[in-house]
């Protein structure tokens, strides 16, 4: 099931920009906690609980004023402060049906109850016409002293019982007298609610009354309207805001994007690419990304350029041997008959020597793509052991391999058979030369190992030392040099992360190499 959902959603996704994208983020970010505040009722409840307050603050001085107004009131002095928050939750507060009538009571209203009544009365009379709530004064049985339907009862209900009982208490009921008139009505959950509170009148430590006030709540709607003005205001700021930081994503993200999206197109083509400027104002990723970029440019650059090369000395060094070899079928096809067996054999042996001759640049070509293809990898080898293998294998009458190595020298990260190549190579490349001695010093760096390869040959003259690691370039064409033994030693030791360079020194040839430490 999900995946289907997925599937239908990548469908129909629409193709969106990053600046889109962004926006749309930022915009729903931000009204996020306007969507809140509505869905959730935090700013009704705000109200609400405002209007909660309100009843209290208006029934505390309601209260002090009957007392003061009670017969034989007397002033504590001792009393304690003591703060009454608002209690009541629209997630939490259960809410109770509307309030019922008054029930019929037995006997009469208090005498004291009835006088602190008719002198309260005008006090409460000037309070609601401001606060507009209505208000019940109701004697120590719960029988209603001042209001409508004066000595019916009250004391069923629980929000007067707790004031009876000393404890003030406020309750949600249901307002049947209210109709909704406004289509946005429904986004209220207040609008049909009444706040009913009940609060003790203490005369001398003693329970004497009650008083009862209801009042609704402002509706959502209505706070809202008495607030556009601030909403506004502060949806503008914020739109503002959120605007201003989509430009500078935009161009710390998008626009080095989108620069870099061209420069890729332009790789692409084969074009040579002018590297844009990396922007001072990209986030570091990018920035990161921008020199990613720009070594990678420059990788394919120098690949390509390599393998413009390398296709044009490919050719070049096939061309010869396939001209002999081509040549040397056309004369045994046209004077076959006419040749003597001695030209026969002569032509077949330089057809032989030249197919021997592309063999052998086929197997270096293939070990020279190897060499570039191979990853770096982590194997260690022992060097020492190597060496002194190498340096017994190679040392024969007229010739001797000499090495100066020191002490427990650490493993490697070159495989075996990257040093027997590449150390072999160089030491039958000094054989070959007509030197007597090679000589193989290690020096132990803080991160590799060097080794110092220098023979007592004739070295390499000048000229050639700059195209030495050139593909195809060789001094030994005559004696089947290929040009490619040093080429491939090379990209065998980059593969490792290692190198290889000429030394300048007057008696003979010197190479140095690092090998990495495993």
């Amino acid at each position: 099931m999900i995946a289907r959902l997925k599937t239908i959603a990548k469908r129909h996704w629409p193709r969106l920009g990053l600046r889109t994208i962004l926006l749309s983020t930022f915009i729903l970010v931000a009204t996020l906690p306007g969507f809140g505040a509505l869905f959730l009722r935090v700013y009704e409840n705000t109200l609400v609980r405002q209007t909660e307050s309100e009843l209290i603050a208006e029934s505390a001085a309601l209260s002090a004023a009957t007392a003061a107004a009670w017969p034989g009131f007397a002033i504590d002095r001792n009393r304690l402060y003591q703060p009454e928050p608002p209690t009541i939750d629209l997630r939490g507060s259960p809410i109770l049906p509307e309030r019922p009538a008054p029930a019929a009571a037995l006997g009469t209203v208090d005498t004291a109850a009835r006088i602190a009544a008719a002198r309260i009365a005008p006090v409460i009379a000037q309070t609601t016409r401001t606060t507009l709530a209505s208000v019940l004064l109701l004697d120590a049985r719960g029988r209603i002293a001042l209001g409508p339907l004066t000595g019916r009862s009250y004391a069923t209900l629980p929000e007067v019982a707790a004031a009876l009982n000393g404890t003030p208490d406020t309750v949600l009921r249901r307002n049947a007298a209210y109709n909704r008139t406004l289509p946005v009505e429904w986004l209220s959950r207040s609008a049909d609610l009444r706040l009913h509170h009940a609060r003790p009148i203490v005369v001398n430590g003693r329970t004497v009354g009650v008083l009862l006030l209801s009042r609704s709540p402002p509706a959502l709607y209505m706070g809202l309207y008495a607030d556009a003005g601030k909403i506004a205001f502060g949806f503008a700021i914020i739109l503002g805001f959120v605007v201003v930081l989509s430009g500078l994503l935009s161009r710390g993200i998008v626009r080095p994007i989108e620069r870099l999206g061209l420069a890729t197109r332009d790789v692409a083509r084969g074009a040579v690419v002018a590297m844009p400027e990396m922007p001072e104002t990209a986030a570091i990723e990018i920035q990161a990304l921008y020199a990613d970029f720009t070594a990678m440019a420059a990788a394919i650059e120098r690949r390509s350029r390599y393998l413009r090369d390398f296709a044009h000395a490919v050719s070049h060094e096939f061309k010869t041997p396939l001209a002999g070899i081509r040549g040397a079928v056309e004369l045994l096809q046209d004077h076959h008959a006419t040749m003597s067996e001695a030209e026969r054999r002569r032509f077949l042996g330089n057809a032989a020597v030249d197919a021997e001759r592309l063999a052998l640049l086929v197997t270096r070509l293939l070990e020279l793509a190897r060499a570039d293809m191979t990853p770096a990898g982590a194997e260690a080898s022992d060097l020492t052991m190597l060496l002194r293998r190498l340096a017994d294998a190679y040392s024969v009458p007229g010739f001797a391999v000499l090495l100066e190595l020191p002490p427990d020298l650490p493993p490697v990260a070159v495989p075996a058979g990257t040093i027997e190549t590449v150390i072999g190579g160089l030491i039958d490349n000094s054989r070959r030369a007509g030197a007597a001695r090679c000589t193989i010093a290690a020096t132990l760096l803080a991160d590799s190992i060097r080794l110092d390869m220098a023979d007592d040959g004739p070295g390499i003259a000048p000229a050639d030392r700059e195209r030495l690691f050139e593909p195809f370039f060789t001094t030994r064409r005559a004696d089947g040099g290929t040009g490619l033994g040093l080429p491939i030693a090379r990209s065998l030791l980059d593969a490792c992360n290692g190198t290889i360079r000429l030394e300048d020194d007057d008696k003979g040839a010197h190479f140095a190499l690092d090998l990495p430490l495993a």
